[in-house]
């Protein structure tokens, strides 16, 4: 709706009148009631909280896989079984899990929407992908029976003989399974090959629940590619088997090191496990040695890793391998790991890789919350970058701020939905976004930010460029995302954070909300109304007027100088108007610079936009004001900001809304 209002003519009030343009802007709009939904049985709280009656089911596995090299082709095999704890109060007549790795058939869903250039998450080329069910079982009540899944796309259903009972009853799913492993799995696994041999990274590799909550039941939207996952925890137990000239690195504990280490291995592990030093553990030119492997044949490595939503791996003869310790606020000590090819190596490249890895803990532990498992480990390979508990992939021909950069975001994913465990499938803004806002403090805070950004700080008006022409708001699930505009998950999302901390709350208030907010939903599954509810009523603000146009539009922000007058002569004081032009509205903060050399900044709240958009005020001036400039620290992403300043410049430029 178009407002149209007249300049104000008295100079020490602000009624109910505009600019001399028209404008976008609606306070109705913005600041009109909102009531966020919320879901029954008192499962979740009005302050953004989990309610008394909170639940989440419970999903435990132990897996026996082994990795099969073959001259045409590499599988996994496996045997998975899931005890799966139905805490809430209905009963199920069946019971869906995911089977991820269709993805890679020929005629999954997610081929068909990958365009015929392709993309990052293609999944075309590998006509061998998919899993191969050979059986599933099911055990209940004592009794055991085979089942004929009905499976569609990437999805198993499995219908029971008798229902599943509720508030914490049990069954347990066994599915024998293969599938043969692509060599670019749509940038989230796959197999590599470099000189001393294959980089397997093994993710997506089991049949695992859907997740069943209080918002939508089974959570089925199938795999495509770009959505990610929505698990739910459990306590993970799992073997692989794989040649024993490998080296095998897990999410989790290893627990039989005697058995697939040397003894010299396990003295550099444990030294690794006391060193706030890199210390190696097997060597360049270690690599392929058979002194390095206790064993010919195959070798079984056992890992474990408890309340977590997930598990993966990688394997290869090709492993330089070092350690560190890290160190976390509570005393409890874990390990930072890397491995990572010959090709890879170097102090300019994943000789760091460890030191980066450690350094991201200790910060995201101290600044948010402590990470709860007790090992991670970081690894060279095919995928750009990716994110599981205890283990991330990163590409390896990555050097010096590359490195550091996609190191300290995966592992910060760990925080963001490894812990706050939110629906990536549906909210990808909640992970990818939350994570690239801490990502900003980790780089400025690592080696006295050796990789912080220098110069001016134009992220707002950058971060603009990247989605001002998306037609598609931050809540629309990733799925149904322009192709070009996901990267807005991540630097809206963060910039949205970045404007709530600095603009809106302050730090203290901000970080005290963000980090009520962590502490509440850690090892749970919130909502994004969860969060808004947690950031309103730990910060003291209705924020409702900031989410709705952040997340839920495409509305956009445009304040501007609109007049400077005397009351009688500037040593009277000045009276200056200002508007809010698109439909957005935030704070303002005005430079004011006078003839006689003083300089002041003023801060305005949001609220002076509350009634309409515009706004004018009396400034106590002595002099006569040389300029005044809005937003000076760039915070804001602005789209014109030649009318920023008083009076107007020329070259200032103006961000077009539209092509």
């Amino acid at each position: 709706m178009l407002l149209a209002c007249a300049l104000l003519t008295a100079a020490t009030t602000a009624l109910a009148q505009s600019p001399t343009d028209t404008v976008k802007y609606n306070h109705q709009d913005l600041f009109g009631p909102i009531v966020w939904p919320m879901t029954s049985g008192d499962n979740r709280s009005a302050s953004g909280q989990p309610g008394p009656h909170y639940w989440q089911n419970r999903a435990d596995y132990q897996i026996h896989a082994s990795l099969n090299e073959a001259a045409q082709d590499t599988t996994v095999k496996g045997e998975v079984a899931i005890t799966y704890t139905n805490n809430s109060p209905d009963n199920m007549d069946y019971l869906w899990l995911q089977l991820d790795q269709n993805l890679f058939k020929p005629d999954s869903r997610g081929a068909a929407v990958t365009p015929f250039t392709g993309d990052r998450f293609d999944v075309k080329g590998f006509s061998r992908g998919g899993y191969h069910i050979a059986s599933v079982s099911v055990t209940y009540k004592g009794q055991t029976y085979t089942v004929t899944p009905v499976i569609t796309d990437a999805r198993m259903q499995i219908r029971l003989n008798k229902a599943l009972g509720s508030n914490g009853d049990k069954i347990q799913v066994k599915v024998n399974y293969d599938f043969s492993i692509p060599f670019y799995g749509a940038d989230r696994m796959g197999r590599k090959k470099f000189k001393q041999g294959v980089v397997y990274e093994i993710a997506q590799w089991y049949p695992r629940m859907c997740v069943y909550d209080d918002v939508e039941g089974w959570n089925t939207l199938p795999y495509m590619g770009l959505g990610e996952f929505y698990c739910d925890y459990g306590d993970f137990d799992y073997y692989i088997t794989a040649p024993a000239n490998m080296i095998v690195v897990g999410s989790g504990d290893l627990q039989n090191a005697n058995e697939v280490l040397t003894p010299t291995q396990q003295k550099r592990l444990a030294e690794a496990r006391n060193s706030d030093k890199t210390v190696t553990i097997i060597s360049a030119s270690e690599i392929g040695e058979p002194a390095t492997r206790p064993a010919t044949g195959t070798l079984t490595w056992h890992f474990k890793m408890d309340n977590t939503r997930d598990v993966s791996w990688a394997a290869s003869t090709a492993f330089i391998w070092d350690a560190a310790k890290t160190n976390l606020p509570s005393g409890r000590k874990c390990i930072s790991q890397s491995v990572y090819p010959a090709e890879s190596s170097g102090n300019n490249s994943w000789g760091r890789s460890t030191e980066y890895l450690k350094n991201s803990i200790e910060i995201y532990s101290k600044e948010y919350i402590e990470y709860p498992w007790n090992s991670a480990v970081n690894v060279s390979g095919v995928a750009l970058g990716m994110e599981y508990p205890g283990i991330i992939f990163c590409l390896s021909n990555l050097k010096n701020g590359g490195l550091w950069g996609d190191v300290t975001h995966e592992i910060g994913h760990n925080w963001f939905p490894m812990i706050v465990g939110s629906n990536e499938r549906k909210y990808m803004w909640m992970d990818e976004g939350f994570n690239t806002f801490i990502n900003e403090f980790s780089t400025k805070m690592f080696n006295k930010g050796e990789y912080a950004p220098k110069g001016p700080d134009n992220n707002a008006q950058n971060v603009l460029r990247s989605y001002i022409r998306s037609k598609d708001p931050l809540m629309t699930p990733p799925e149904a995302i322009g192709l070009n505009d996901y990267g807005q998950y991540y630097n809206k999302t963060a910039l949205g954070l970045d404007m709530l901390r600095d603009v809106v709350l302050g730090p203290e208030r901000f970080d005290f909300a963000f980090r009520e907010y962590i502490k509440h939903w850690a090892m749970k599954h919130p909502l994004p109304y969860d969060f808004f509810r947690a950031m309103n009523d730990a910060s003291g603000e209705d924020l409702n007027w900031f989410f709705k146009p952040w997340f839920f539009t495409t509305w956009k922000l445009d304040q501007s100088v609109e007049s400077v007058r005397y009351d009688g002569s500037p040593a009277n004081g000045a009276i200056i108007t200002i508007a809010n032009k698109e439909k957005m509205a935030m704070p303002v903060d005005l430079k004011i610079t006078q003839e006689n050399g003083k300089v002041e900044t003023i801060h305005l709240p949001v609220n002076v936009w509350q009634r309409n958009g515009v706004w004018t005020f009396k400034y106590p001036s002595t002099s006569t004001i040389k300029s005044i400039v809005i937003d000076p620290d760039h915070q804001l992403p602005d789209i014109d900001l030649r009318n920023n300043i008083f009076p107007k410049k020329v070259g200032i430029v103006e961000v077009k809304a539209e092509k």
